[in-house]
């Protein structure tokens, strides 16, 4: 290979990759990038005088292929192991380097922990340094390297001998990392976008800029964007990869986003940058947690350990679900909370260290980003479930688990926009489990049935009443009890033609309110009304004389009484008198008073009938007199 690196123009259409760099420090990860890329991931003065890596440097080259790779060059030293692992989180594609004249050492050792407990989906290592030993020792050094990747994420990667000095094997290195992307699944471009943010500088003139790995989705110039947890929307105002300005950012890449409308002081290193309401942090979740290899001290409840997330780092507490503390190799369930929220997503994977030990102890992978405040016993089963599933299958899973999910969370917790889900139903802006639906249904049918039987002449519940029963139902489901979700399902049930809505009445389609055998006691009611007026007797006298206020609200309902007010009701004769009493006055009008006389009643009957007639629009009141309204109003 030439002293100078071959520039190649990537493929317009290509995939993006990010390759992260991993390996003891000072085993030539820096020199090794310089030397594929043309550019020195070192940035920083001091890392310069000092001839180490402390911080994160990126460099970039488009190989053979014509695909086009980032690199994240990470520090090879214990002291900065969590800006190693702020480099390598969110990046999948690993270039493991282990220098052939110092062999495997201590942060070997522990990059390949965290390499693996994080899944690599694929890997190189470079075996560097290959000028300064014999051939002997080059042979033992592969062999040995290849004992220690057996039973990790790495096991099958090819080892390269090389040296950055000579150039030895570095064409065969560019090679294994074409292979290497090649082989690697093609980034998810219709996800939502979630940008790690792990640099952050502000460029005079220009304002804030991000700089990150961008995972999946896509970002475009002049979209609106979250930083989240810090909070605060702004807009991109542009976008760089690889130092080319760009419209549009493609995963897997490397992106320079500039903010307008965040300020420097909003994001750090850690936060995500996405599309607005398409990320909710958390501060709770729950884990598929597995210790690494070699373990020496098992995990405990009572630890304090510090988790590594895509580029965050955070304080981290927790709660193993099957016992006190962790030493199965398999790993177990676990919650964990954290001390700031982070971004996460279903399949996320992280790393734990222990704080006081300051050592890699585990990993895992997120299983829900968003559990239940109790675990409930069936915990396990669930966990099982969501370990087992597929991210299509989420949506399904979520709604069957929680029995009512709102579309807007089901899209945030699962990041999928869905139409349909099998085994649930869309109600309003909810998603319900068929199960739950069944179970509302039948819960509420019975309640209707029964009140009908016991009360045939009411039209049926209040409205208020039917939501509750619904709300009850959904709790018994072990659903959210949301009046939102109710009302949802109210609306449905209405729509299906079973259950009917009547203004504020819920019954039956099935069920009349009918006087069918008590119209002999109809007829008493309306006759001791009748044989009272023009000052007739309130309902509540009525019903101490033994008329069940059922019986007058049906009567009412059949048109033979005529409700005036809460308190009390007449003939539809009396009604009709008055009216004709208002009519006949003409343009001259009526006062109250001659009113009442006409009527030969009191102030306390003559208002209710004024008022009546008032919201009847046969009248209209012009100071202390009504006047016939025309057209003529009947009834």
């Amino acid at each position: 290979m030439s002293e100078e690196p071959v520039r190649l123009e990537p493929a317009a259409e290509a995939p993006l990759h990010v390759v992260a760099t991993a390996g003891h420090v000072d085993h030539g990860k820096s020199s090794l990038i310089l030397r594929l890329t043309g550019i020195d991931p070192d940035r920083l003065a001091e890392e310069k005088r000092r001839g180490l890596t402390i911080d994160l440097g990126f460099a970039w080259c488009t190989l053979p292929s014509g695909r086009e790779i980032g690199f994240v060059d990470v520090p090879g030293h214990e002291r900065f192991v969590r800006n190693m692992l702020a480099g390598v989180g969110p990046v999948r594609l690993v270039l493991f380097v282990v220098a052939a004249d110092e062999g495997w050492k201590p942060q070997s050792e522990e990059h390949l922990a965290i390499v693996d407990v994080l899944g690599a989906d694929g890997g190189v290592v470079a075996l560097t340094k290959c000028d300064l030993v014999d051939e002997e020792a080059v042979d033992l050094a592969i062999e040995d390297v290849r004992d220690r990747l057996r039973g990790t994420a790495l096991q099958d990667a090819p080892i390269v001998r090389c040296s950055s000095q000579t150039g030895e094997g570095l064409d065969a290195l560019v090679e294994a990392l074409d292979a290497m992307v090649e082989a690697a699944a093609d980034p998810a471009e219709d996800e939502r976008p979630r940008l790690f943010v792990d640099r952050i500088f502000t460029v005079t003139g220009a304002g804030t800029i991000v700089t990150g790995t961008l995972t999946g989705g896509r970002l475009r110039v002049g979209q609106e964007v979250d930083l989240l947890p810090a909070g605060g929307r702004g807009r991109i105002r542009g976008l760089q990869t690889h130092k080319r300005s760009i419209q549009m950012a493609r995963p897997v890449s490397r992106v320079a986003a500039n903010l307008v409308g965040i300020d420097r002081e909003g994001p750090g290193r850690g936060d995500v940058l996405g599309l607005p309401g398409e990320w909710r942090p958390t501060r709770v979740f729950e884990v598929r947690l597995r210790p690494v290899r070699g373990l020496a001290h098992p995990l405990t409840t009572r630890g304090a350990y510090k988790i590594y997330a895509g580029a965050a780092e955070r304080g981290a507490r927790i709660r193993f679900y099957e016992t006190g503390e962790l030493t199965d190799p398999e790993g177990c369930f676990a919650r964990i909370r954290v001390s700031d929220p982070l971004v996460l997503d279903v399949h996320d994977r992280f790393v734990l260290r222990e704080a006081g030990r300051r050592e890699t102890v585990a990993g895992g992978v997120v299983l829900d980003a968003d559990p239940p405040v109790r675990p409930g016993r069936a915990v396990h089963r669930r966990l099982d479930a969501r370990e087992r599933a597929a991210r299509a299958d989420l949506p399904s899973l979520l709604v069957s688990e929680r029995g009512a999910v709102p579309a807007s969370d089901l899209a945030i917790l699962t990041g999928a926009q869905v139409s349909a889900i099998e085994g649930a139903e869309r109600t309003g802006t909810w998603w319900v489990a068929d199960r739950v639906f069944d179970q509302v249904r039948g819960a509420l049918h019975a309640e209707l049935a029964a009140f009908h039987e016991d009360h045939p002449l009411d039209e049926g519940l209040e409205l208020a009443r039917a939501r509750a029963s619904v709300v009850r139902s959904l709790q018994e489901a072990g659903s959210p009890g949301d009046v939102s979700v109710a009302d949802a399902m109210l609306s449905t049930l209405f729509g299906s033609g079973r259950v009917v809505r009547e203004g504020s009445i819920v019954r039956l389609a099935s069920h009349m309110a009918s006087l069918a055998g008590r119209e002999e006691e109809a007829g008493r009611l309306v006759r001791a009304v009748a044989e009272a007026e023009p000052t007739p007797p309130t309902v509540d006298e009525l019903t101490s004389a033994g008329f069940a206020s059922d019986l007058i609200e049906a009567a009412t309902r059949a048109g033979m009484l005529v409700r005036l007010s809460r308190d009390l009701v007449m003939t539809p004769g009396l009604v009709a008198r008055a009216e004709a009493l208002v009519r006949g006055s003409g343009n001259q009008g009526i006062t109250v008073s001659a009113f009442r006389e006409a009527m030969g009643t009191s102030r306390k009957y003559a208002m209710p009938l004024l008022e009546h007639l008032d919201q009847r629009k046969v009248t209209i009141r012009r100071g202390d007199l009504r006047f016939p309204r025309e057209p003529a109003s009947s009834g």
